[in-house]
């Protein structure tokens, strides 16, 4: 069973979640599809750079190949004042797409992010200005991988297999936007350690 569990886990993830929308998706349709996750991940990071900095490096078009640690390659769709929407190529040649459904100019941003055409999952930044050149980034991801459907039956191995991954992933992320902010030079790839869902 364990076995199944794992190698379900490993697909789901191989078909990682769509990005969805646009910045005009009403409020409602946007709770609805919340409602649709059991259980979300998150991860918090401290800066020593004003708030204003991060925010400036995260809505930078293709801002991903400056510090993410698994990023081959991030392109640019569109990205305006009124639209952003980017497509990401993780280092094991997997795509998928960002699309922004909020926008909150130095406060942070929500997204759907996943294959085109494919299920979604709900991610959303957001910047803490904690003291003139201190600061924190949270991101929240509410995953579709073994996380829609009866709460109880996938509660294991949501918590055994798609968790540990995440959290993992989420912290290599933010410590790769850490790495960049203290260098000021591209974060090296897989610098943190390799991931399989993404290395």
């Amino acid at each position: 069973m364990a076995e199944w569990l794992k190698a379900h886990a490993w697909k789901a993830c191989r078909t990682q979640v769509h990005a969805g929308s646009n910045p005009v998706l009403s409020a409602k349709k946007n709770k609805t599809k919340m409602n649709n996750y059991n259980f979300s991940i998150k991860h918090r990071e401290e800066f020593d750079v004003s708030s204003q900095r991060i925010w400036d490096i995260i809505s930078e078009p293709s801002n991903l190949n400056h510090y993410h640690p698994f990023c081959k390659n991030n392109d640019i769709v569109s990205w305006d004042g009124e639209n952003h929407h980017d497509r990401l190529e993780y280092l094991n040649g997997v795509v998928i797409e960002r699309k922004f459904i909020s926008w909150d100019k130095n406060n942070g941003y929500d997204l759907f992010i996943g294959r085109k055409n494919g299920r979604q999952s709900h991610v959303s930044w957001r910047i803490e200005d904690i003291s003139e050149n201190k600061s924190a980034l949270t991101i929240k991801v509410h995953p579709w991988t073994i996380n829609q459907g009866n709460k109880v039956l996938q509660f294991i191995p949501f918590q055994l297999f798609v968790k540990p991954q995440l959290r993992l992933y989420l912290k290599s992320v933010l410590r790769g936007l850490k790495w960049y902010t203290e260098h000021n030079k591209p974060t090296p790839r897989n610098h943190f350690g390799k991931l399989a869902w993404f290395s």
